[in-house]
C-alpha cells in the first residue's frame, strides 16, 4: 500500500550549500564553511518550495547488493537522523559523492542544497526526511530596490524553484528497508547517473509501480506488434489502438494481476508470451531490478494508462488530427472517411455539436 505522506507541518532551519563542478572540466567542489541558518520568517517559505517537487511521486529505496550498511548514501542519511548537529560535515560528504560521481561528460555542474527537514506526516506519524536539491541553471529576475530614497531597478541571476533539475527526499520511514526515497530528475540526460550511480536507489515495486509498469509495458508492446502486422494503407489510424485497448480492458477487469493468465487471455500464443517476456526483460535491465508475476492491481494507474493511448491522423496537406484516448474506441461515431470524386482526394468529416476550443 503506498504511503500517505503530508507535508503540511514540515520545517527546516538550516542548509549546507554546495557548488559542485565537473571534475574532468577541472571545475572545483566549494562546500560550506558553516550552516546556513534560514531566518524564522523565511522557513515556512522556503520549507514549502523544497518539498513542492516531491508531491506525487513513486517511492524508492537504497538497494546494495552486500548490505544496506555498505552504501554510502545509506550511512551518510543514517548518521544525520542520528546525530542532525553533524549536517554541516555528513553533507559536505555527500556534496563530494556528488561531485566523485559527476564524471560522463553530459553532465551539469550546478548548486546543491542539502537541509534537514522536521515533522514530515508519514502515515499519521512525524518523522524527518533529508532533502537533496540540485539546480543546474541559473535564470535572471528582476528586483526593485530603495536607494538614495528613490526606487531602483536591477537584474539579477538566481535559482527558480519551480524549475530545479534533479532532488530527492529521504524519509526516515522503514530505514532497515533502505527508507523511503522520493526522487526526480527532470533533465531527461544521463537520469541513471542521479538515481543509480549517486542515490544508489530502485523503485519500491508496490501495486502502482508495478500497474503502471506492466500497463505500459503491455501498451507499448501490443502497439509494436500491430505495427508489424501487414495492414491496409486506408485503415485508419485508431485501429493501432485497439489492441492497446483489448491489454488494458484485462487491467480493468481483475482485481490481481498473473503473468501467466495475461499471458493467456492477452497475448494467447507462445509466440507472442516469448516476446513480451523479452520486451520485459530489457525493461528490467533498464529499471535495475526484477518484476513480479503477481501483484494487486491499482484501478488508478491504470486509468493514467489509459489516458496515454491516443491515435494522431497525419495528411500530406500539413493537417493533423489528434484523437483523444475516449475516442479511439468508437471513431465512427464522429468521423467519416471517403473519396471526393471531383477534387480527386480523400477527405475526412468531422461531426460535432459544439466548438469547445474557446
Amino acid at each position: 500500500m503506498s504511503l500517505k505522506i503530508r507535508f503540511s507541518s514540515a520545517t527546516t532551519t538550516g542548509l549546507v550549500l554546495a557548488k559542485v563542478g565537473h571534475p574532468q572540466r577541472d571545475e572545483p567542489l566549494q562546500t560550506s564553511r558553516e550552516i546556513c541558518a534560514i531566518s524564522e520568517g523565511d522557513q515556512e517559505t522556503l520549507c514549502s518550495l523544497f518539498l513542492k517537487p516531491f508531491k506525487n511521486l513513486g517511492g524508492h529505496r537504497f538497494s546494495h547488493h552486500a548490505a544496506l550498511d555498505q552504501h554510502e548514501m545509506h550511512v551518510l542519511a543514517t548518521a544525520i537522523f542520528a546525530e542532525p548537529a553533524g549536517l554541516l560535515e555528513k553533507g559536505c560528504d555527500i556534496a563530494k559523492r556528488l561531485y566523485a560521481k559527476s564524471n560522463h561528460p553530459n553532465i551539469k555542474s550546478g548548486d546543491l542544497c542539502i537541509c534537514l527537514i522536521h515533522d514530515v506526516d508519514v502515515n499519521g506519524e512525524l518523522c524527518q526526511g533529508l532533502c537533496i536539491l540540485k539546480s543546474e541553471s541559473m535564470v535572471p529576475f528582476l528586483s526593485i530596490s530603495t536607494r538614495d530614497g528613490d526606487l531602483r531597478l536591477s537584474a539579477e541571476q538566481g535559482i527558480n524553484p519551480d524549475k530545479l533539475d534533479k532532488g530527492c527526499l529521504i524519509l526516515n520511514h522503514q530505514p532497515n528497508k533502505g527508507y523511503h526515497i522520493l526522487t526526480f530528475d527532470r533533465s531527461g540526460t544521463e537520469s541513471r547517473f542521479w538515481v543509480r550511480d549517486f542515490l544508489g536507489v530502485v523503485p519500491i515495486t508496490d501495486s502502482p509501480f508495478l500497474t503502471n509498469k506492466y500497463a505500459n509495458m503491455a501498451v507499448a508492446f501490443v502497439e509494436q506488434q500491430a505495427k508489424e502486422l501487414p495492414r491496409d494503407a486506408d485503415a485508419p489510424p485508431w485501429e493501432a489502438c485497439s489492441a492497446a485497448r483489448d491489454a488494458l480492458g484485462y487491467f480493468e477487469g481483475k482485481e490481481k494481476f498473473s503473468l501467466q493468465e495475461f499471458e493467456e487471455e492477452v497475448l494467447k500464443t507462445p509466440a507472442a508470451a516469448a516476446k513480451f517476456a523479452a520486451h520485459r526483460a530489457q525493461v528490467e535491465k533498464d529499471q535495475g531490478q526484477r518484476f513480479d508475476d503477481s501483484f494487486d492491481i491499482s484501478k488508478k494507474d491504470v486509468n493514467k494508462a489509459k489516458k496515454k493511448v491516443s491515435a494522431v491522423i497525419k495528411l500530406d496537406t500539413g493537417v493533423e488530427i489528434h484523437l483523444k484516448p475516449a475516442l479511439t474506441g468508437k471513431p465512427d461515431a464522429v468521423i467519416e472517411r471517403g473519396f471526393d470524386d471531383a477534387r480527386g482526394m480523400k477527405f475526412i468529416k468531422v461531426f460535432f455539436n459544439q466548438d469547445v476550443s474557446g
